[in-house]
């Protein structure tokens, strides 16, 4: 059985907090155990939010009722949209920025092109967020803003409820599969448990093959653990991670 490594984490957005399907990524580790790993940068920490924050402003006459949410893909933002309408009827715009990878978006409904749902989305990029929903519901007070009064508004609106929202750091996972003889059942789970992986299925045949999820700045210091043997094999997987949240 060769010495190497062959594994793949595989990484998207999860369920926990959000749950964007489209766009993962991949990356495989194919270096050898003992290989010193690849110097990196150090990234900014992505956050996201711990459940919804409101608030309301009221400019020359019009009401700006804005929300902030964890969200993770555009059918589930359309879907909160909708019942925003059935909430407001009466009111005249509901305009909404979603901030979750590929399936981002920023809508304007009917507001001069620019003035609501970018603005609104700027504000989400600029906090360093991701799986967020931004909606300011607009209640018109007869007064026009202009452009710029609307961008402001709009701005302000989402600023004001992210002041009253808690964030949480996205924890980046993998799913990683080995095999390895039944001899090293024990050590194997002891350092899993110790690097604080998930266990998530577990095959018996002529090996004991493995499958569980880790947090990507555990998998350098678990691999180095279990090379020493050689025995211990890493396979490609074809399921996908889930990323947590750590508040």
């Amino acid at each position: 059985m060769p010495g190497g490594v062959l594994g793949r984490c595989l990484h998207g957005w999860g369920s926990v907090i959000v749950n964007a399907g489209a766009g993962r990524l991949r990356a495989k580790i194919g270096a050898p155990l003992n290989a010193r790993p690849p110097a990196t940068l150090s990234m900014p920490t992505v956050q996201t939010l711990a459940a919804a924050s409101h608030s309301e402003l009221l400019i020359k006459k019009s009401r700006f009722l804005g929300c902030v949410q964890p969200m993770g893909s555009r059918k589930e933002a359309q879907q909160v949209v909708a019942s925003l309408w059935a909430v407001h009827p009466g009111a005249a715009h509901v305009c909404w920025a979603l901030l979750a990878g590929g399936q981002s978006a920023a809508v304007d409904d009917g507001e001069p092109s620019g003035t609501a749902g970018r603005p609104m989305l700027d504000v989400l990029r600029h906090q360093g967020l991701e799986g967020v929903l931004a909606t300011v519901v607009r209640y018109y007070g007869g007064v026009r803003l202009g452009a710029g009064g609307l961008v402001r508004a709009y701005t302000d609106s989402v600023a004001q409820a992210l002041l009253g929202a808690t964030k949480i750091a996205i924890v980046r996972t993998c799913i990683l599969r080995c095999t390895f003889p039944y001899a090293l059942e024990g050590l194997v789970r002891r350092e899993l448990e110790l690097a604080g992986a998930v266990l998530q299925a577990v095959q018996h045949g002529q090996e004991v093959e493995m499958a569980f999820q880790i947090t990507e700045d555990a998998t350098t210091g678990l691999r180095q653990r279990l090379g020493g043997s050689g025995r211990v094999m890493w396979l490609e997987d074809g399921s996908e991670s889930a990323d947590d949240t750590d508040a």
